[in-house]
């Protein structure tokens, strides 16, 4: 995604209407006391007196882990970068923290995997060191209980600029990670969830717009993302999917991708897209952007849906799949290496690739 400043001088906070780095901060600690101060809101392992049962969390050098007994550990690695992912002034703290968490966790639900511990690595400036960084905390804190994640460790330094970055590791059987390189001509093409909402959740925030009290689902899924985990595990578990991914960075980027790494390619439908709903009352600063929800849903990114592939005599399992009704099969592999979409009219043209790219300007 690319992110865009907001409208000048629209308040973005509804209940005290100014940006949220304008009135949260201006408090001083040392780097152990703000430490301290965010472990409180944050699931976290720390052992005292020793090492126990081969665990160490965070309070030394470095952690230590021991997954269950016959499980492979998965580890993943995501930045969130002020300015390239987020905009401090009009996204709320605790969205920053929830979706720094809910992302990495993103790649551990699409290899199969649960996530199981992260560590956090935090630069911010020393004046949102105060309400922002407590709020911030606290939503993180609210990511890892949900995803069922625990602090470990990580590191804390003053920047001019805010970044996070989440390392997690997580646990699957082994030899039951599924990869991107599996799919093969036939296979059937199947997204989850609806793709698009996170686009027109970032679009109403470039807009300006105030956030609603009640969040509407499309700002819900792009504030704070929900990631299909018990999903990613049970399909890893009765191995369904030949190949799999999450749906980051957008539907005519990703899945380029997948077919790359198995040697394939795709053939996708664009009556069959689950594409957002846009909403018959929106601002006036919206409808004058004249969205579009078959491009949302091919080239916005943060979905964080699963795309995978099926061989076409496992289909009827999927029925038994947690959140069974909201799968669809949006298309198939093909042999010929190249990603073609199939427009209502029934004509085909090459899929190009317009979701988000950090090196791209646009």
């Amino acid at each position: 995604m690319i992110l865009s400043p907001p409208v000048p001088n629209e308040p973005y906070n509804t209940e005290i209407g100014l940006p949220f780095s304008t009135v949260l901060g201006d408090r001083m600690d040392t780097e152990g006391q703000l430490v301290r101060r965010i472990a409180q809101n944050i699931p976290h392992l720390i052992v005292k007196n020793g090492v126990s049962r081969n665990t160490l969390g965070i309070g030394d050098d470095a952690a230590v882990v021991s997954p269950r007994l016959g499980a492979s550990l998965v580890v993943t690695c995501d930045s969130f970068f002020e300015g390239v992912h987020f905009l401090a002034d009009f996204h709320p703290p605790d969205s920053i923290g929830y979706k720094s968490v809910a992302r990495a966790a993103s790649d551990i639900a699409a290899m199969g995997a649960l996530p199981r511990w992260f560590v956090l690595a935090l630069a911010l400036p020393s004046h949102l060191t105060g309400s922002w960084l407590d709020r911030l905390s606290q939503g993180i804190g609210k990511a890892a209980r949900e995803l069922g994640l625990t602090l470990i460790g990580g590191d804390m330094t003053k920047s001019s600029h805010i970044s996070l970055t989440i390392t997690v590791l997580g646990e699957i059987a082994p030899a039951r990670a599924v990869t991107r390189s599996g799919a093969r001509p036939g296979d059937l093409l199947y997204a989850s969830g609806v793709l698009g909402e996170a686009q027109l959740g970032l679009e109403w925030i470039r807009s300006g717009v105030p956030i609603p009290r009640k969040l509407p689902s499309f700002l819900r899924q792009h504030l704070y993302p929900q990631i299909p985990l018990e999903l990613g595990a049970w399909l890893a578990h009765h191995q369904i999917p030949s190949a799999m991914m999450d749906l980051s960075d957008g539907l005519s980027t990703d899945l380029p991708r997948l077919c790359e790494s198995s040697g394939v390619g795709a053939r996708i439908n664009s009556r069959r897209l689950p594409c957002v709903e846009i909403p018959s009352r929106i601002p006036a600063r919206l409808r004058r952007a004249k969205l579009d929800p078959l491009s949302m849903a091919l080239n916005g990114g943060d979905d964080y849906a699963l795309l995978f592939t099926v061989r076409p005599q496992l289909g009827k399992r999927l029925r038994a799949a947690p959140g069974f009704r909201r799968l669809v099969c949006i298309g198939e592999i093909t042999q010929e290496r190249k990603v073609v979409l199939v427009d209502e009219a029934g004509n085909e043209k090459l899929l190009a690739s317009h979701g988000w790219d950090p090196f791209l300007t646009r």
